[in-house]
């Protein structure tokens, strides 16, 4: 997003967080409810354009939006709505994205409040580090001609006990709902947004063995003062690497492999 969106979006992401410091909100089902509205503006085009338009007073809208969801969905989802629509956004796909990625927050929110943040970030990395190693199970939740309703039932299946129930419904509505995303560009979205509940970074980091509670605390605090953040650590383990360890944070990456170092040398003789 840009321009207007992005300062929309930043003003509804201050609504949820105020909203759900109340703890008798009850995040997940914000989650749920804020899906929903994502899904009904995804389908209504027409609706999405007319809470979006500029020319429309924002109480006017603010109004459509209450008559519409009262009775649909509770105070809560409304009134994030309604001051959604009161700001202006340079696209109108951009409003439904916002919900998107509210739905997403409230679900972390949950997360959070019970003290699981840190397992749903590692289960979400490891779900698609599952994924990526797996072609036979990547086609099927990627199948456009597969119903999203079974795409859902193949992952309660799963996952259905073996993951934090936020990561069940985190994961089940990113692939039966994708809205024109990859899976990996989901899942990478959702690690970022998993990330900045605690304003820290995420790191992928690759070595060739697993690396010790220590070793990880180690890492950790180098990064955290490098770049003077907290920094989680999504650890991968790929034997081709031969020894040390690979970090990528964003499009930076700090390779420090023996594979590494190997290919350099060999470029450096062929030169």
């Amino acid at each position: 997003m840009n321009g207007a969106s992005r300062e929309a979006l930043a003003s509804a992401r201050e609504q949820l967080d105020a909203l759900t410091d109340n703890t008798a909100v009850d995040a997940a089902k914000l989650a749920e409810e804020l899906a929903a509205v994502t899904a009904l503006l995804d389908r209504e085009v027409s609706l999405r354009r007319v809470l979006t338009d500029p020319a429309q007073a924002g109480e006017a809208k603010a109004e459509l939006a209450g008559r519409l969801l009262g009775g649909q969905v509770g105070g809560e989802t409304v009134d994030l709505l309604s001051g959604m629509v009161r700001s202006r956004w340079s696209r109108s796909r951009d409003l439904a994205d916002a919900a998107e990625e509210l739905a997403y927050g409230a679900d972390l929110i949950a997360a959070q409040r019970a003290g699981a943040l840190d397992d749903v970030e590692d289960e979400l990395f490891r779900f698609g580090r599952i994924v990526a190693s797996s072609t036979g199970l990547r086609a099927a939740l990627t199948d456009r001609t597969a119903q999203g309703p079974a795409k859902a039932e193949l992952l309660r299946s799963l996952l259905g006990g073996r993951v934090n129930p936020v990561t069940e419904r985190i994961v089940v509505r990113l692939v039966a709902q994708p809205r024109g995303r990859s899976l990996e560009a989901g899942l990478d979205a959702l690690s970022k947004l998993a990330a900045a509940r605690r304003d820290r970074m995420v790191a992928v980091v690759t070595s060739a063995v697993p690396l010790s509670d220590t070793q990880r605390q180690r890492l950790g605090a180098a990064l955290a003062s490098v770049y003077g953040r907290q920094v989680h650590l999504n650890l991968d383990v790929d034997p081709e690497v031969l020894g040390g360890v690979q970090v990528r944070i964003g499009d930076e990456v700090i390779n420090g492999s023996i594979a590494a170092r190997l290919e350099e040398a060999s470029r450096r003789m062929a030169g």
